[in-house]
């Protein structure tokens, strides 16, 4: 007979839960709003516990379970244009660290599930813990975005708060530069283009010396992204968040722009990137 515990049940569930959702939400390209991440992991959570409840038995078979990760999704990011695409990543990493499990379970002797396919293990907490902040990590590796540059151009539209400018964008679906904090797309825009409507203290060839400037004016509209590229293994640009960018007439929100202190075209007649808008 195995002793069942409802606060590690819930407390294992919520955390492989919340980092499924997440590595489907960044796969997918969708904006992440972390505390509607965390209640759909609860709600996933709470399900796992309502299956050992006396007389709820009826939860565990799969149509329960494929209902309740369709919920999990929509709680986490209903009204996503890419809804579609996250719930198909959501199940497939969900497979994904169910094979692990499956896998780690026929090399050792630890069990890490109970009989009614949760996740659960009274010997060592610290190894599902481990093992899902791995496949985490493995599963954003390989599905990460790949792509070759596209030909398709786009107006663009941005607002920096100094003025509004008007510049062609290059549809690029090779260029995966996102904000860390929402996984929303970043602009990245040539400086010669952009600078007449912006602030008078934004330099991009000393980024870290404009947020400081940015910091003693009030304001906190300057942040620094971390960008690779040909020939630079790490390097930083200084990043604004846009009043507003419209892409084609589409409002796409208080994006952040990237300044490039040198042209980003190759004489495509192009003065900015944009990936996934």
């Amino acid at each position: 007979m195995t002793v069942v515990y409802v606060d590690l049940l819930f407390l294992l569930n919520l955390i492989a839960n919340y980092l499924l959702l997440l590595a489907a939400g960044r796969m997918a390209g969708a904006v992440l709003v972390r505390w509607r991440i965390a209640a759909g992991a609860a709600a996933g959570a709470l399900y796992a516990v309502l299956v050992f409840l006396p007389g709820l038995e009826w939860l565990a078979p799969w149509p329960c379970k494929l209902a309740a990760g369709v919920g999990m999704v929509l709680i986490s990011y209903g009204g996503e244009r890419y809804l579609l695409r996250v719930t198909v990543l959501f199940f497939g990493a969900s497979a994904g660290l169910a094979g692990a499990v499956l896998g780690l379970e026929l090399l050792g002797s630890v069990p890490l599930t109970l009989e009614r396919g949760v996740f659960y293990t009274p010997v060592d907490i610290r190894l599902l813990l481990l093992m899902f902040v791995a496949c985490y990590f493995v599963l954003s590796l390989f599905f990460r975005r790949v792509g070759r540059h596209g030909g398709e151009l786009a107006q663009l539209n941005i607002d920096l708060g100094g003025g509004a400018v008007n510049l062609t964008a290059l549809h690029d679906t090779g260029h995966t530069l996102t904000d860390p904090v929402d996984n929303r797309p970043v602009v990245v825009a040539s400086w010669d283009a952009v600078k007449r409507a912006a602030p008078t203290w934004a330099d991009p060839a000393d980024p870290i010396r404009s947020v400081e400037r940015c910091r003693e004016a009030g304001s906190a509209q300057a942040r620094l992204v971390p960008y690779r590229a040909v020939g630079v293994e790490c390097g930083m640009l200084l990043a604004l968040r846009a009043r507003q960018v419209v892409v084609d007439g589409r409002p796409q929100g208080p994006l952040l722009v990237a300044l490039s202190p040198t042209p980003v075209d190759d004489g495509g007649g192009y003065q900015a990137l944009i990936g996934g808008i």
